[in-house]
């Protein structure tokens, strides 16, 4: 280790350190090439990843806990080894990183595992501005283009571009990535879009255990929201029954609950109100009958009794 390096190193110590006291070591954090998720950097991203990640920590299995740091990153910089190429053609480029631990009694067994080849691949954490799809170049989230199908030959893929945040790098069994492995993660709302257009994709696809855990809420928001409605819808129909034996006592059941099925619940409201009126001019409507008053959002999907 030169003067320079210990130099990068003692920025983030709060005391300076010597060469005997530090244990540096070399990772790959992430590459260009398409990872198992079919999605890849771009090379710019990398670029800033490499900003991003100087001074991060290094913690084991993505656990965010702070007797679980291992290392930290001082120094980050892209690799192009020559004559090497991505899966698609283009020039292999690699982010890699200088990290450093403490030599102390508590990171023996860490350091041991590092030089046995154990502690080898790792994942990084990291959230990004941009997806694109490989094919048109617009947003993965507004084309047409399917993840992981080709189109004249070219295989769709997302590219994660613009980096805005590098949140931790991790050791970890199972990287996503070949050559080190990535975890990326979005904002919660672009998660929710990205997994409506795959799921509307049709197909196999594989979910992640925050992924189901998404889709399992949207679920249930979804189931609830629809049991609210079909006691309204069956509450309206109720009073429309109602209504038209003192309103239309001429029509049959039968026909007015098949008028009714075909309508949604703004149709049914309007319907209860045209019925309401026509029986109160033919006999008083009691309180319990009268037609029930609602409140609509702007879409015209939710009602709340009131």
């Amino acid at each position: 280790m030169d003067k320079n390096e210990l130099e990068l190193i003692n920025k983030y110590t709060r005391r300076p350190f010597t060469e005997d006291e530090i244990y540096s070591f070399t990772v790959t954090l992430c590459d260009n090439e398409t990872d198992r998720d079919n999605e890849r950097f771009s090379d710019e991203a990398l670029e800033k990843l490499g900003k991003l990640f100087t001074g991060v920590t290094g913690i084991t299995d993505h656990e965010p806990k702070a007797d679980n740091q291992t290392a930290r990153i001082y120094r980050c910089f892209t690799e192009k080894p020559e004559g090497q190429y991505t899966s698609d053609g283009r020039v292999y480029i690699r982010l890699k990183a200088l990290a450093y631990i403490p030599k102390a009694k508590c990171s023996e067994d860490i350091i041991a595992q590092i030089e046995a080849g154990i502690k080898k691949e790792v994942s990084v954490g990291c959230s990004v501005s941009k997806r694109l799809c490989s094919v048109c170049g617009k947003d993965i989230l507004k084309c047409s283009h399917r993840s992981g199908q080709y189109y004249n030959g070219i295989k769709c893929v997302t590219i994660l571009d613009e980096p805005t945040d590098a949140y931790e790098w991790s050791f970890v069994a199972v990287p996503a990535q070949k050559a080190a492995g990535v975890t990326k993660n979005y904002r919660k709302d672009t998660d929710k879009m990205d997994i409506e257009k795959r799921l509307s994709q049709g197909g196999e696809q594989t979910f992640t255990a925050e992924e189901m855990f998404v889709i399992a809420e949207k679920f249930r928001s979804l189931s609830e929201r629809a049991a609210d409605g079909d006691a309204y819808r069956t509450r309206l129909e109720s009073d429309i029954g109602k209504m038209a034996a003192i309103a239309l006592p001429e029509l049959k059941r039968d026909t007015l609950n098949f008028i009714t099925s075909k309508m949604n619940a703004v149709q049914l409201e309007e319907l209860c109100g045209a019925l309401t009126k026509k029986a109160s001019s033919v006999m008083p409507i009691k309180p319990q009958l009268a037609a029930v008053k609602s409140i609509r959002n702007n879409n015209n999907n939710d009602y709340k009794n009131i």
